[in-house]
């Protein structure tokens, strides 16, 4: 895992060495940032060429929705040219352009044979290695199945859901879940969309693979997926990576976006994005990271997004996950099976040894896309007109806190609850 943004298995999360968390008291070094580029934001855009030439810089391109621009600098002066610029009463905001990494990953030894996730009933399992694993808490899963009893995810026009799925693409060759994809795009520094890393693949699987009798079941299996390449072929990107594909997404008619991946520091270009796409309509979901420790990561941390812990097959708070306060929700993040890329990619290789085409993975980004399903599985069953904000409610209201025991604080609201989301009938 190296550079980005990615909170499910690369950068917000486990072992990724581009990214570290610093606990609560310690000084954090200064976190890395894309070399050769910042962003810029004028107050008057018509002075934009003048400030940049006067430090012998040209105007860059637009980053989306948010008004800011990419532009080209040396190598090395990032940081000189951000304080320069920022003196300028002509410039709104100079920032550097972090890298983000995705927000997973725990190795694992073991592979639950079931999505205990969204059904589970308490039973042992045996493991593919042939190991006898303890089935958890009856408890522990999201009432997914219960909840399809209602509604599998098309809304009521019969179009599926459109969630977007911002990370390191998702696979052209798996049929359990690349035919969910309704678009591509690449704002990557990868040659191609294709998932050579597997956590998109991951991820996209846990919100919408087919419900069928082969494979694994997404919680929303008649969602449509939106791929949005935002991290490269090593699980790393840019906010202004991050940027552009929330407001491609915006553009595709999302109604969730999901983002498995997260920066230690936020990004007022990042922020404006987020912003952009609530006041659209969108119901955004991302990682809280997995540093199990209380320090915010972006955009989870935003106000306008709803932020993910992860708990285990107990239902107690995983050991990886981050907390606090500001996470507002959590959902199953160990052991999740789900959908990987059937040709090489990066997550297959050792220590993980994963199987093509389906194993686990643990992390706060796989707890994220069981949001992102619950969130969808609710817009499905509202009425046209229905406002983000509700649906966001409902998602969060119907969370159960029971789960917190004696520590309440490590997410705002609790486990969440497809079947309450919904309203189905147990």
């Amino acid at each position: 895992m190296k550079k980005t943004v990615i909170a499910g298995f690369a950068a917000l999360m486990m072992g990724l060495g581009a990214i570290t968390f610093a606990g609560p008291g310690n000084a954090a070094p200064e976190p890395p940032h894309i070399a050769g580029q910042i962003m810029v934001k004028f107050r008057d855009k018509a002075a934009a060429a003048g400030v940049l030439r006067q430090h012998g810089l040209s105007e860059g391109a637009g980053i989306g929705s948010t008004g800011a621009l990419l532009i080209k600098v040396p190598a090395g002066k990032e940081l000189q040219l951000i304080d320069a610029l920022s003196r300028n009463p002509n410039v709104e905001y100079a920032e550097p352009d972090h890298v983000v990494t995705v927000a997973t990953d725990q190795p694992n030894i073991d592979y639950f044979p079931s999505q205990y996730a969204l059904h589970n009933t308490g039973q042992e399992f045996t493991s593919t290695m042939g190991v006898k694993v303890a089935g958890g808490t009856p408890d522990a899963d999201v009432d997914a199945v219960e909840a399809w009893t209602k509604t599998t995810g098309a809304s009521i026009t019969g179009a599926g859901i459109r969630v977007a799925v911002l990370d390191t693409g998702v696979t052209n060759s798996h049929d359990d879940i690349s035919s969910q994809v309704v678009a591509h795009v690449n704002y990557s520094d990868a040659a191609t969309d294709e998932d050579k890393y597997g956590h998109g693949t991951h991820v996209a699987g846990i919100i919408a693979a087919i419900k069928n009798s082969v494979g694994v079941s997404g919680v929303c299996p008649d969602c449509d997926i939106l791929d949005g390449k935002v991290l490269n072929d090593n699980g790393s990107g840019s906010t202004s990576s991050i940027a552009k594909g929330i407001s491609w997404a915006v553009g595709e008619r999302a109604q969730v976006i999901n983002m498995s991946l997260g920066q230690r520091v936020s990004s007022r270009t990042l922020e404006i994005a987020v912003n952009n796409a609530w006041k659209a309509g969108v119901v955004i979901v991302a990682a809280a990271g997995n540093a199990d420790t209380q320090a915010k990561i972006y955009p989870g941390a935003y106000p306008n997004v709803i932020a993910v812990a992860a708990t285990d097959n107990r239902n107690a708070k995983a050991s990886f996950s981050t907390y606090g306060k500001w996470v507002d929700v959590a959902a199953p993040g160990v052991s999740v099976y789900s959908t990987f890329p059937n040709g090489s990619f990066v997550l297959g290789a050792e220590p993980y040894n994963r199987s093509h085409g389906y194993d686990i993975a643990s992390g706060t980004s796989m707890a994220s896309p069981i949001v992102a399903g619950v969130a969808a599985l609710v817009w499905s069953t509202t009425p046209a007109g229905t406002a983000n904000a509700s649906v966001r409610a409902k998602v969060e209201s119907s969370a159960d806190d029971s789960i917190f025991g004696t520590d309440p604080y490590w997410a705002a609201n609790g486990l969440v609850n497809a079947c309450d989301a919904v309203g189905c009938v147990r």
